[in-house]
């Protein structure tokens, strides 16, 4: 009597649970192994097939399949396929997942300075740890989840992994399966059987690879099984998916399984699965990547497209396009990057529009491309509430300073914006709940927000929470508003936001001038720093240059203003309206320089490495216009040793005779030049001349990038880094 279970009976049932347990898994499994173990017909010479004879047999059967399947990539808004290998970048993961770790906010806060030039925005500060080849991960980790942010190129590394096994240089012995977990549950749906290995199995059967090869292949674990989009699964079909991959990767336990996912994954847990992540580009990569794009997706000749690319690259990494170049690290929003170089032949100088374009991309036409159907997270929040809800909780977090905050803070932003929604229950029962769905839809589909450790969050860009809190102030516009903003002026961090803020509004007159007013309040008060800008428009004034005077009064401040305070004045800089090009300015600032390095190496020879006081170049600018200032400068010359000789022989120099020879530079600038006062500045004063310099510059850049009336551009350029005397003259 046969006691195996009857076949139909088990379809039927597993066809009116889609969620079956694990049972009703292993009983169908079971039933497939009792069949496979039964006497197999005379007709079937492959049962007699060496396993290793076997490998090589069904490689070559699936070997157009998985060519089929893997060797294209898809691209956002480029309608032509682009091959694998065309594009394909060597990803690198990260060992430890960020969001598995536990942290307090005060931990991730150490060496944690948004103003800093050398600060990592994009990773807000956090993750250092060392990145792996991804390869070599795969490697050496027989069960591995893959996680990434949205567009953070997994699916593609997936199918890197299936070419490269299909080729024989990766796991040459195993069988490369690919499976888009997605479409085994649409196809789940249509047959009523959500059985992975039945599933697997049929996708084989294609092939003419019959089930007792693909039961052999699998108890002796040689299949390379790549289960692509966990996260793409409906929630209502979640589960039973994760069960269907535990068990079968349980079961047959002898094969390599990589999945992957969205970045939030711990209500995906497998124990038997190694959790990584794939880590954000580097430089060579984002180098790499470009190469590749314009080239292959632009259609370019190698030559031509490399040309471009050089000149992507170049322009990417000018310090105005540095906003940009944070969020050009992970493929999609480099390839946006890349597309809009494309069409413009140069990066946008609105870059707002490019991060409106990034964040729809994250929010919805990422998902659209791929024909995925999110679950609906909240029943009222449209994509446009999405928008309102993560530009409000934006602008309360960073007027707060906050980037980073705790799971229960965020919650409550979320909770008092749907208490607003109509037709919402606002008991606080409801509202958690609701909160948490938002919260973690947020991470899981759009990657906006981060789960930086255990219970701590932050955007998943800096350049995106500022984004957002210049679009509450635009969308919000008032005078009140006008206002708030504006009292951030002296405030470096929210740079961004007063930038952002002018290029989105449809005339920025009130919001520069406001500023301008605001910069002028911080000094006002000050008779000393008033004497130091009336000492800036009598030094502009005896400059005869062909510039506007605004641009040689920015000029002259930045050069009285560096001497102790160690500005860095480069009169190319963007600051100015146009380039100075000038022998007596370029001597005065390299004097300025040298006076500025001498007095570290006199008062503090032990603090720093000596090198060279030039005073040489100022020297040879002036040589034949200002003969006696030449003169003196080559008696200071000839009193210095030997610049490139022994360090410590420099540092004794210094120490006996740095100070009176710093002292006569000085007295030769103030004569000949009239720079170089010892101005004896309070630290408070010195602070604020720096918060002042740094508000004019902000105003200046928001005047170039903005839409604003000929009548006020004028008006700000008239008054900048003046006097309030002269001001007061003027109206």
């Amino acid at each position: 009597m046969n006691d195996r279970p009857d076949p139909k009976k088990a379809e039927q049932t597993a066809a009116s649970d889609l969620q079956a347990g694990r049972d009703i898994y292993i009983g169908s499994i079971t039933q497939i192994v009792n069949q496979s173990d039964a006497p197999k017909p005379a007709e079937s010479p492959q049962i007699s097939l060496s396993i290793d004879a076997l490998v090589e047999q069904v490689r070559s059967q699936v070997c157009d399949k998985i060519q089929d399947q893997c060797g294209i990539m898809r691209l956002l808004d480029i309608s032509h396929r682009v091959g694998l290998d065309e594009l394909y970048v060597d990803v690198n993961i990260l060992d430890d997942i960020p969001n598995q770790r536990w942290a307090r906010i005060t931990d991730r806060l150490q060496d944690f300075d948004p103003t800093a030039d050398e600060f990592e925005r994009f990773y807000l500060g956090q993750v250092r740890q060392a990145r792996v080849p991804g390869l070599e991960v795969a490697a050496r980790n027989p069960k591995l989840m893959v996680l990434g942010k949205p567009g953070s190129g997994k699916t593609t590394f997936l199918k890197h992994l299936a070419i490269e096994c299909n080729k024989g240089t990766f796991h040459k012995n195993y069988v490369p399966l690919f499976v888009v977990l997605k479409k085994f549950t649409d196809h789940a749906k249509i047959t009523g059987n959500l059985n992975l290995f039945n599933y697997i199995n049929q996708e084989l059967l294609v092939c003419d690879i019959s089930t007792p090869d693909v039961e052999n292949l699998l108890k002796k674990g040689r299949f390379l099984i790549l289960l692509d989009g966990l996260d793409e699964v409906s929630e209502q079909d979640s589960e039973a998916v994760r069960q269907e991959i535990m068990l079968l990767s349980e079961r047959y336990y002898r094969n390599q399984f990589v999945v992957t996912c969205r970045t939030q994954a711990q209500k995906y847990i497998f124990e038997n699965l190694t959790y990584v992540e794939v880590a954000d580009f580097n430089s060579k990569q984002i180098e790499t990547f470009a190469n590749k794009w314009f080239v292959a997706v632009a259609r370019n000749s190698e030559q031509n497209g490399l040309v471009m690319a050089a000149e992507f690259i170049e322009k990417l990494n000018f310090p105005e396009n540095r906003r940009v170049r944070e969020l050009a690290v992970t493929p999609i929003l480099l390839s946006l990057t890349c597309l809009v170089f494309n069409d413009l032949e140069d990066l946008p100088t609105n870059r707002a529009n490019l991060y409106e374009r990034g964040l729809n991309i994250l929010l919805s036409r990422w998902d659209e491309v791929k024909g995925i159907q999110r679950n609906e997270i909240y029943r009222d929040l449209s994509l446009p509430r999405k928008i309102k809800l993560l530009s409000q909780v934006a602008t309360i977090t960073f007027g707060q300073s906050d980037y980073f905050f705790e799971q229960d803070k965020i919650q409550r932003y979320i909770a008092d914006y749907l208490r607003t929604l109509p037709n919402i229950e606002a008991n606080p029962e409801t509202l958690q709940v609701g909160s948490q769905v938002v919260l973690e839809s947020i991470e899981v589909q759009h990657g906006l927000l981060v789960e930086r450790s255990r219970g701590i969050y932050s955007f998943s860009h800096l350049t995106f929470q500022e984004y957002l809190t210049a679009r509450n102030f635009v969308a919000n516009w008032s005078p009140d508003v006008l206002q708030i903003l504006v009292s951030k002026v002296a405030e470096i961090r929210w740079r961004e936001v007063f930038l952002l803020t002018s290029e989105m509004l449809e005339n920025a007159d009130d919001l520069l001038w406001q500023m301008k007013q605001q910069i002028h309040e911080l000094i006002a008060s000050d008779k000393k720093l008033q004497h130091f800008l009336m000492w800036v428009n009598q030094k502009a004034l005896s400059v005869n240059v062909s510039s506007k005077p605004i641009t040689i009064r920015a000029f002259c401040f930045a050069l009285g203003f560096n001497v102790d305070l160690h500005l860095d004045i480069d009169p190319s800089h963007l600051f100015y309206f146009e380039a100075i090009s000038h022998n007596e300015l370029n001597a005065e600032l390299d004097l300025a320089y040298a006076l500025d390095t001498a007095l570290k190496y006199s008062y503090m020879p032990d603090q720093k490495p000596i090198h060279a006081v030039d005073i040489a170049s100022a020297y040879t600018f002036i040589l034949n216009s200002a003969p006696k200032l030449a003169e003196s400068l080559q008696h200071l010359k000839d009193q210095l040793p030997d610049q490139k000789g022994d360090e410590e022989v420099l540092r004794q120099w210094w120490q006996a005779n740095g100070k009176t020879w710093t002292e006569q530079l000085r007295y030769v600038m103030i004569k000949h030049c009239r720079i170089g006062h010892n101005w004896q500045f309070s630290e408070h004063q010195k602070e604020f001349l720096k918060k002042y310099y740094n508000a004019n510059k902000l105003l200046v850049d928001c005047l170039n990038n903005c839409k604003v009336s000929s009548q006020v551009r004028l008006e700000i350029e008239a008054t900048l880094f003046l006097p309030k005397a002269e001001i007061q003259k003027q109206q």
